[in-house]
């Protein structure tokens, strides 16, 4: 009986981190200066990370949480010991685009940075630690956006391309496992933060997003053909924001409204998986005079270069109307929804749905059969530590217990390929929606606030334990 209860043998347990939400020195060492760098805290927020308000450097008055972070650029040591004690089989953490090229266009990378990432390699490996590098989550150098918009642009190719070679070349033999985008269709939810897209007045929004999509469906499977040629080895995954729409009623414009909720995201892994564009978009771009510039060699390295596995988040599944009277909307996130009544909520208005992880992994999986890795879940909330940092989230427990049960029914009783789950934000940092601090999600406590206060001071919360027992009972230990 313990046997079955346990995860399949090799399943990579770990956690997971972004380069502009934890490493901080943002001008060290020659890094330069990225669009995720220039995005503060505060109301102005939503409307910079949706390309509505144009804020391209730092302006008086705002804080910007990225600049130092929880500085894990100094502490990335004694963190991989802590994920090391925990007994992390995989850390996945993302490449600052402007640390290897800190304008973006340089023909020759700075190399800092490369020896920076190859250290923190390095230090992984000391541990057992496989690396899984996301090449860019929501990275953008501001010199791109600048100077060629950003990937509205399609010299953005190149400038991937080479971002890519060299960190396949440079890192062989020490990354197997890599993600292209991060959360790939946040282009068209947060333009400036998915893709570095600002637009101007009169502008065709739906178009110039649809456009840059292109560009980084092609710049993924330019970097999957690449992965593969330099090291057979590598496996090359695509990235989701993902959670299952439901309908509100079991009226069928209801079902319907929920599919095509659905397709928005899935359009973008259909290309990555499936290697073309699927009918329905096609459909879409037709009827609101949507022209997308592609070549034929696009479409074929399309075709010729689909993912190893699908890579998702999930945090919360969603609920679609086809009744444009119904309005009661989630709060604090950039997927919002209508509001299910029978669901409970984080503190950021997050509903919290383990069946529904269980509904997306057999959704993901039946529409494209291919293995599948969840890189992030995790429960947002206000931790209250005691004078020494511990912090008794059982909360936090409790969110994750639920959703591990689910991964292993999915597994066990519906016979889902999953190769691993690393927890999103295994250590506090800045929260990609809101900027915070105070919205924590770690098994690491960082003694660090909103307005950049703390001494950064490391600790563990009692769900570093509870998460250590789970790995090292391969899931069974999961009371």
């Amino acid at each position: 009986m313990t046997k079955i209860l346990q995860f399949p043998e090799g399943f990579l347990w770990g956690g997971a981190t972004a380069a502009n939400q934890c490493e901080g020195a943002y001008n060290l060492d020659g890094r330069g200066l990225a669009n995720v760098d220039v995005v503060p805290i505060g109301p102005d927020r939503e409307a910079i990370i949706t390309g509505q308000k144009k804020m391209f450097s730092f302006e008086e008055g705002y804080f910007y949480p990225a600049k130092e972070a929880i500085d894990m650029y100094h502490h990335y040591k004694e963190d991989i010991a802590l994920f090391a004690e925990m007994g992390f089989k995989t850390y996945r953490l993302s490449i600052a685009w402007t640390r290897i090229f800190p304008k973006g266009d340089e023909t020759v990378p700075n190399e800092a940075g490369l020896a920076f990432y190859e250290d923190l390699f390095k230090e992984c490996h000391k541990y057992g630690i496989q690396p899984l590098v996301t090449i860019t989550h929501f990275d953008c150098p501001m010199n791109l956006i600048e100077e060629y918009g950003g990937w509205r642009n399609r010299q953005m190719l190149d400038f991937y391309e080479k971002l890519c070679r060299t960190l396949f070349t440079r890192y062989k033999g020490l990354v197997k496992y890599w993600l292209t985008f991060n959360e790939i269709n946040m282009i068209l939810h947060a333009p400036f933060m998915g893709a570095g897209l600002c637009f101007e007045e009169g502008e065709n929004q739906e178009q110039v997003k649809y456009q840059a999509a292109h560009h980084e469906l092609v710049a993924s499977a330019t970097a999957t053909k690449i992965a593969h040629e330099i090291d057979p080895e590598n496996k090359v995954g695509c990235m989701l924001a993902a959670g299952q729409y439901y309908p509100n009623t079991a009226h069928p414009r209801d079902y319907w409204a929920a599919m095509e909720e659905d397709r928005k995201s899935y359009f973008f892994i259909d290309v990555q998986a499936r290697g073309e564009y699927p009918n329905y978009a096609k459909k879409q771009w037709e009827r609101e005079g949507i022209e997308i510039q592609m070549t034929a060699e696009d479409l074929d390295l399309l075709k010729n270069n689909t993912v190893d596995f699908v890579s998702f988040s999930y945090y919360a599944s969603r609920v679609a109307s086809g009744d444009p009277e119904v309005r009661d909307l989630t709060a604090g996130n950039v997927f919002a929804s209508i509001k299910n009544p029978y669901l409970e909520s984080s503190e950021w208005g997050w509903q919290i749905d383990p069946l529904g992880l269980r509904i997306t992994l057999n959704a993901i999986w039946d529409r494209y059969q291919k293995p599948m890795f969840i890189v992030e879940n995790g429960l947002g909330a206000m931790d209250t530590p005691d004078e020494n940092g511990y912090v008794a989230d059982d909360y936090r427990i409790a969110y994750l217990k639920a959703h591990i049960k689910a991964m292993r029914d999915a597994i066990y009783q519906d016979g889902v390929d999953l190769l691993g789950y690393t927890t999103w934000g295994c250590i506090d940092l800045v929260s990609a929606g809101t900027g915070e601090m105070n919205k924590r999600y770690g098994f690491i406590y960082v003694d660090r606030d909103n307005a950049g206060h703390g001494s950064l001071k490391r600790s563990k919360k009692k769900s570093f334990y509870w998460y250590k027992d789970v790995i090292a009972s391969n899931g069974a230990n999961i009371e």
